[in-house]
C-alpha cells in the first residue's frame, strides 16, 4: 500500500458546540481522489470510513441540514438523562447491546428532536455514508457503522422499531434497512468524475473504521485497534447482552459476518490532545520516547471518566486526578505521557479480564493493530500488564480491510 493524501481532521468549535465542517470534508475526499490521479493511480473503487455515531440530516432535496455536530459535544450528555426516563438504560441494553456513552446517536437524535432540528429532515446519512452518496449519488446505509447508534436491534441487526416509536423520533429516518457490507453503489457522480479526472464505482465497505481494521486480521482472538480510541475485544457470533456485560459496559457492534464484543477505551487521544496543547512541539514518537525516560510512577488513572472527553487542559484533568488520589503530580511533558500511557496499559489489562470472564473465553495474546501499534513502549507496558504476549498487525489495518472488501464488492 502507498499513502497518497492525508489531511488533518479536527472539530471546530461554533457557537459554543463542537461541529464538523462538512463541507471541507467532502472536499478533502475529493482531493484525495484527484491526488491519486495526479499520482498516477487510477482505482477501480473506492470506499470510505470513519468514526461511529456522527450523522447528516438530510432535508426533502437530500441537502444536509446543518451544522453537522460532533460527537464529543456535550449535547448527547444533555439527552440521556430524558430517554433513560423513556426507555430505562437496561431495556435499551438488552434490545440494542450498545454500551452506554453520551455521544451515541440515539442521544444526539433525541437531541435534535427537542430543539427542532427533525422537523424538516426526511432521511439521515452517516458520515461515511454521506460521503459516498456524495460521491455516487446513492443513498444507502451499511451495517457495521448503524450497529453503533443505539437504534439497532441486536439479534434482528434491523432498527429496533419499537425504540423509534418510544422516543417519538419520526419512523421516516429509519424507512430503508441496514444492508450487510460490501454494498456495490454505482459509479461517481459526473460531475465527481469531471472534477478528480477519471470515473470508478464507490463502495460501502465496513464504513465503521474499526469494523473494517477487524475484517483485515487474520484469525480471530483479543484485539485492541489503536487509534483515538482503543477498541478492545473480540469476534463472536452472537450478541452477549447479559448483565455481567453491562455492567462492564461492553458494546455489541456489527462485524463483517460476526459481532464485535468490545470496550471503548479514550485511547491514544489523551496523547493528542497532550500534544496539541504542548503546540505540537514533540511527534508522538518522541513524547513515547520521553515517557520511557521518565517512568517515575505506576499511574492508573480512570483514562474513560468523562473529564478526558473533551478536556480544555488534559494536563490540568491528570493533575487533577493525581492530586485526588494521592499520586505524584506530573511535572514534565514526559511525565505527563507516561501517565497517560501506563494509565492506558492497566485499562487494557482490566478490559481483558473482563472480556475472558464475560465471554468465558481464554485469550493466549492480544493483537494490537492500527497506528497506536507502532508505539513500541506502549505495547511493552501492555505486554507486562496483562501477562501474555502482545502482537502487532498492520499499522494501517483499516484501510487494508477497506481496501479487501472493496475487492469483495466486485466478486
Amino acid at each position: 500500500m502507498r499513502e497518497v493524501y492525508r489531511f488533518t481532521n479536527l472539530p471546530d468549535t461554533v457557537d459554543g458546540h463542537l461541529i464538523w465542517d462538512l463541507e471541507r470534508l467532502c472536499r478533502e475526499v475529493r482531493a484525495g481522489l484527484k491526488a491519486c490521479r495526479e499520482a498516477g493511480f487510477i482505482p477501480d473503487t473506492v470506499g470510505v470510513d470513519t468514526w461511529g455515531v456522527d450523522y447528516v440530516l438530510l432535508d426533502g432535496e437530500d441537502k444536509p441540514i446543518l451544522p453537522l455536530y460532533c460527537y464529543r459535544d456535550g449535547r448527547g450528555a444533555e439527552a440521556a438523562e430524558e430517554v433513560h426516563k423513556l426507555l430505562p438504560f437496561g431495556e435499551l441494553y438488552a434490545r440494542t447491546g450498545i454500551q452506554f456513552q453520551p455521544f451515541n446517536s440515539i442521544y444526539q437524535l433525541y437531541w435534535d428532536k427537542t430543539h427542532g432540528r427533525l422537523d424538516r429532515a426526511e432521511s439521515f446519512l452517516l458520515l461515511p455514508e454521506y460521503l459516498c452518496f456524495m460521491l455516487s449519488g446513492v443513498k444507502a446505509h451499511e451495517y457495521t457503522n448503524c450497529s453503533t447508534m443505539g437504534l439497532l436491534n441486536a439479534e434482528a441487526k434491523t432498527w429496533d422499531m419499537e425504540i423509534v416509536r418510544t422516543l417519538g423520533l419520526p419512523e421516516r429516518l429509519f424507512s430503508d434497512a441496514p444492508q450487510t457490507p460490501p454494498i456495490a453503489l454505482g459509479a461517481l457522480r459526473g460531475e465527481i468524475a469531471e472534477e478528480v479526472g477519471f470515473t470508478c464505482q464507490v463502495v460501502l465497505p465496513a464504513t465503521h473504521d474499526t469494523a473494517s481494521a477487524i475484517a483485515a486480521l487474520p484469525r480471530r482472538g483479543a484485539y485492541i485497534s489503536s487509534g483515538t480510541w482503543s477498541l478492545l475485544g473480540a469476534e463472536l457470533d452472537r450478541p452477549v447482552t447479559t448483565a455481567a456485560a453491562q455492567a462492564a459496559n461492553f458494546s455489541n457492534e456489527g462485524g463483517v459476518g460476526t459481532i464485535r464484543f468490545l470496550k471503548n477505551i479514550m485511547g491514544l487521544w489523551l496523547v493528542q490532545c497532550l500534544r496539541r496543547e504542548l503546540d505540537n512541539k514533540y511527534s508522538f514518537a518522541e513524547l513515547a520516547a520521553m515517557a520511557e525516560q521518565e517512568n517515575v510512577f505506576d499511574y492508573a488513572l480512570d483514562v474513560n471518566d468523562n473529564r478526558y472527553l473533551a478536556p480544555q487542559s488534559v494536563r490540568e484533568e491528570i493533575a487533577a486526578e493525581c492530586a485526588a488520589r494521592g499520586w505524584p503530580v506530573p511535572e514534565t511533558p514526559g511525565q505527563y505521557a507516561n501517565a497517560i500511557f501506563t494509565s492506558l496499559a492497566h485499562a487494557y489489562a482490566a478490559a481483558l479480564d473482563e472480556l475472558e470472564t464475560i465471554t468465558g473465553e481464554h485469550f493466549d495474546d492480544l493483537c494490537i493493530v492500527g497506528g497506536g501499534g507502532n508505539n513500541k513502549y506502549l505495547n511493552a507496558l501492555t505486554e507486562k500488564a496483562i501477562g501474555r504476549p502482545v502482537l502487532t498487525g498492520a499499522s494501517e489495518a483499516t484501510a487494508l480491510g477497506n481496501i479487501l472488501l472493496q475487492e469483495a464488492a466486485k466478486l
